[in-house]
Parts: C-alpha cells; structure tokens; sequence
C-alpha cells in the first residue's frame, strides 16, 4: 500500500478544499493521471497521481477541508512501480507536477462536453448522482448559473409528469423506448417519490409543493471569502473617506487613446488608465503601499507596486495582480488586466497571480455600482472603490454645469492612517484624474 497525503502547494497554503474526486475506490490509474481537483484560498488546482496502480481507499470526501500532509488516498501498487515511482519522484516532485485545473468532460460528475463545469453545491450533485439526472440538463434560476436544489427538484418533476401522462394511456412506454435521462424516473426511490409527489384520484399523482426553504454548505471559493473577509473585518479598524472626482478630462483622454490602442489590438478602459494615475499618489504617500506587522508591531512599506484588482467571478470575488504595475506603460497595463480579469473569471489564474498585492482598487462602476463600503484586503491598510461615472449638476463658481462624477470611498487601517492623511491622498487622487495630463511631467 502507498500513501499520498495533501503536498506544499505554495505560498505558505495549509489546507485545501477537496473539490471534486477524478478516480474511485477500485479504479487502475497510470502515473501522472488526473486524480482530483483541490481549491486553496486563491485557486483550482488539479492533483496527478503520484504512482501507477489501484485505488484502495478514499480517504477525504468532496466537499471537506484537508490539511497539509492529510492522507487523501491510499493506492495498492505493484513493486515495480513503487520503484518507478520512487525514482521519478526524486527527480521530479509532486509540487512541480501540479497544474491548474481544466475540468474533463464528464457528464456523470456535472461537467460539460466543452470542459466547463456545471455550478452546483456538493448537496445537489449528490441528488443528481442519486436521480442519475445529467446537471447540463437542468436550467438554473440563479444569475450565476449555479443549480440549486429547487431547480433539480424541478427539472425531475417535469420528467415524471412526461412519463406519468403519455400521449397514449393505453400502451404506456416501456423503459427501452425512453431516452437515458428519462429511464429512471419510471423508478424513483422511494425517499424520491414520498418527497416529490404523492397519490390522487383518478391514479393521477399531485405535485407537493417545495420546501420554504434551502440549505447549502458554504463550501469552495465562497467559503474561503466569507473567512478572509471575516478575518479582514475583525483584525482592522476600519474607517472609510468619501469623495466624487470630476471624470470629464478622464473621458476625453479615453476618447483620444481608445482608437490608438485598438490600432494595437487592445481594448482600452477606464481601469488602465485610472491604474496608471493612481501610482503617482502612492508613492508620495508611501504609507498606503504598505502592511502592518501585527506581531512585531512595524509598519512594513513596500517598493513594490503590485496592485489588486478586485473581480467579479461566476463563483465569487477574486483579486488577481497586476505585479510591478509601476514599471508597465498604459498600454501593457491594459494587456495585463484583460488576462488577469478573464483569468480569474475562468478560475486558470496561477497562485502568483493571486497573491502579493500591495494596494487593492476595487472598480464597482464596471458593473453599474454606484458607491459602497469596501472592506481591506488584509493585510494590506487601504482600498480605494471607484464608481460609475454619472452626469451630475454642479455649482461651480456660481453657476451650475453638467458634469460626469465619479464617487469614491477609500477604507483604511486606523491603526496606522488618519482621516486627515486619507483626505490628502483622495485629494491627490482626484487632481491626478481631474488633470491626468500630468503623467506628462514624469515621463523621461
């Protein structure tokens, strides 16, 4: 027998969420087959057998924290291939043999024929499992796409009421004329059939009505979320500054390099360049690139500049890097960020894309938000939330003009920034974007 326990993945990471099995108790894999797909704070990884052999035993079930050197799996391994694996191992580790995931066609397991994995709790995946009903086939009612035990419950009742009333009540089907999704449903077990409907006159069955209510575990990206904005809210005093900036000159210079960048085959938004004037204002107030060390009590400033982006995925928020933003010129900012964003919506990002950040940007005005509260990406001490940019009435001088205002909310550390210091850097910010051809200045 041979043991394989959760390895290193990187960047201090001690647990994994054991995400989805690829192999089960009795199946032969080869060396280097994909075994399982685990999630850590930041990303999908997929995990390849470490020997050629038999599954014995799984050890760790879908949907359950493992830690670090955890046994996941137990393999029954023939002696000439403990010794090939033995060797491969000392010139090749597990670490550098991990990938990020790219789910497998499988329909058994809710993933799609074009590799795109069916969003569902380990709860709904397990009924489906148990109903043999194929999750590409249910539609969702949530905006994500994410199926919900409401819909499979529903998606099996319209599948029962075809079978239970066929066109001709004198010669009902037989199981061999009904298509693979519809064949169990003629045997339902019985917990299935007590909670879905119930006997009626006439021999027709009455559909009970759904449960008022439905449960889920907080499991995957959203629960890795859910514990860092926890920890983030309960260690750090936070305080948030309010403002709004004049957009129109930020539009205009937009408008001027828009068809210069598609020239290049880049798509120029507002975010490259509001990255770009950002920068200026963090290094003249180098305390808002910066960490707090929280045992040793010292303030940590960073000469480097890698700024978060936080982005809206289908399974929740994720703040991929833009490293050494302040050495990329606008342009190659752009190209970063188009392959950070749909990187992270994708869930392909690698853990060094994922981590490192030093100050967070969060663009709420890409998806029509107004303002808010943003809460700091610990452990750095600041994040700035842009919102949209709206056409306002403005006093200006005694008379009142139409201007394009963006609002902003800037949360600090109290520990270590003040209101007044907050002010100063918003301040900065502003005449940087309400004047952005100050960039000139600084260039050599």
């Amino acid at each position: 027998m041979q043991e394989f326990k959760l390895p290193d993945l990187g960047e201090g990471m001690q647990e994994a969420e054991i995400r989805r099995w690829l192999i089960q108790p009795g199946d032969t894999v080869a060396l280097d087959q994909p075994m399982l797909e685990v999630e850590t704070d930041k990303a999908v990884v997929e995990i390849p057998a470490p020997t050629a052999g038999r599954v014995q035993t799984i050890h760790v079930k879908e949907g359950t924290v493992a830690r670090l050197g955890e046994i996941l799996v137990t393999f029954d391994v023939p002696a000439q291939a403990t010794a090939q694996t033995t060797t491969r191992e000392q010139t090749q580790p597990v670490n550098n043999r991990l990938v990020a995931a790219a789910s497998s066609p499988s329909q058994r397991n809710g993933v799609s024929t074009s590799g795109r994995r069916v969003l569902a709790a380990p709860a709904v995946r397990k009924r489906a499992f148990e109903l043999d009903i194929d999750l590409n086939q249910v539609p969702s009612s949530h905006p994500t796409g994410r199926v919900t035990l409401e819909d499979l419950q529903l998606y099996a009742e319209r599948l029962k009421q075809k079978i239970s009333f066929p066109p001709s009540p004198s010669s009902p089907p037989s199981p061999s004329s009904l298509s693979a999704s519809q064949r169990p449903t003629l045997m339902p077990s019985s917990s299935a059939s007590s909670q879905a409907s119930s006997p009626a006159k006439n021999g027709h069955r009455t559909v009970e009505p759904l449960p008022a209510e439905e449960r889920q575990p907080l499991t995957g990206l959203r629960r890795r979320i859910a514990e860092h904005m926890e920890h983030s809210w309960r260690t750090i005093p936070h305080a948030t500054a309010f403002d709004a900036l004049d957009g129109t000159e930020l539009i205009a210079l937009r408008q001027q390099l828009k068809p210069l960048a598609e020239q290049r085959g880049i798509h120029l938004t507002y975010l490259p360049l509001l990255v770009k004037l950002l920068l200026p204002a963090l290094k003249e107030f180098p305390i808002f690139n910066a960490s707090l060390d929280e045992e040793r009590r010292e303030i940590v400033y960073k000469r480097n500049y890698h700024v978060g982006i936080a982005t809206d995925s289908p399974e929740g928020l994720l703040v991929p890097v833009l490293r050494d933003a302040d050495q990329l010129s606008i342009l190659e900012i752009a190209e970063h960020l188009q392959h950070l964003i749909v990187g992270a919506q994708k869930r392909v990002l690698t853990l060094n894309e994922l981590t490192g950040s030093t100050f967070t940007l969060n663009n709420i005005g890409s998806f029509g938000g107004g303002s808010g509260t943003p809460i700091i990406n610990h452990p750095e001490v600041a994040i700035l939330a842009i919102g949209r940019l709206q056409e306002q009435a403005i006093v200006r001088d005694g008379t009142i003009i139409p201007c394009s205002m963006m609002p902003l909310a800037l949360s600090f550390d109290h520990r270590v920034i003040d209101g007044a210091l907050a002010g100063r850097f918003l301040a900065r910010f502003k005449s940087l974007v309400e004047q952005p051809q100050q960039l000139l200045l600084d260039l050599r």
